[in-house]
């Protein structure tokens, strides 16, 4: 049940449910591919999660939640893929901080903007989106600093996340603006795929 409510099962999180996961792995493929779902699973890093089937032009009922995210969620996306994978290549637990991200994703904003406050709360509000979705735990004991979920790992390739990170860095130094981008328009042959 847990990879169907999401966002991921993690070993370290899921203890109990990982090796009964491995262990029966064939079976909850089969069921997942009745529901045109796909199990990814990444043992050295201890993370699985569920996505939709390639059906081709078959359509078939979807199953998993898809919601569209805004630029700032996206650059915050791309922003915690990328502190992810800088960790990984040195060893060590990704880890961000709010004000942190805030600073880093500033580049991003409207050129010629004025309203840093408001730009600022939507990062805030970006963050808490991917608290609720488990993309970002809480360090305990520790005001506003977060680790990364490995699953983002099988999600975004890092050439894929630095090519997008261009291509937002290009769109919001042409539009000036930090408008709500529709991430499903992109071209399909694009690095999002």
């Amino acid at each position: 049940m847990q990879l169907l409510s999401g966002p991921s099962l993690e070993m370290r999180r899921h203890g109990r449910l990982w090796p009964v996961l491995l262990q029966d792995e064939n079976i909850i493929r089969r069921r997942l591919s009745e529901l045109f779902l796909d199990l990814v699973i990444d043992r050295e890093a201890g993370v699985a999660f569920t996505r939709q089937a390639d059906t081709g032009d078959l359509e078939v009922p979807l199953l998993l939640r898809r919601s569209q995210l805004t630029f700032i969620d996206s650059i915050v996306l791309l922003k915690l893929r990328e502190r992810l994978a800088h960790a990984e290549a040195h060893g060590e637990r990704a880890v961000v901080a709010g004000p942190e991200l805030v600073d880093e994703l500033a580049v991003f904003e409207p050129a010629g903007g004025t309203d840093h406050a408001g730009f600022a709360k939507k990062v805030r509000a970006s963050i808490e989106k991917y608290k609720d979705r488990s993309i970002l735990q809480k360090i305990r004991a520790e005001e506003d600093r977060y680790e990364v979920s490995p699953t983002l790992k099988l999600l975004f390739s890092a050439d894929r996340i630095e090519l997008l990170l261009n291509l937002y860095k290009q769109m919001t130094e042409r539009k000036g603006t930090g408008s709500d981008i529709d991430i499903q328009s992109l071209p399909e042959d694009g690095p999002w795929q």
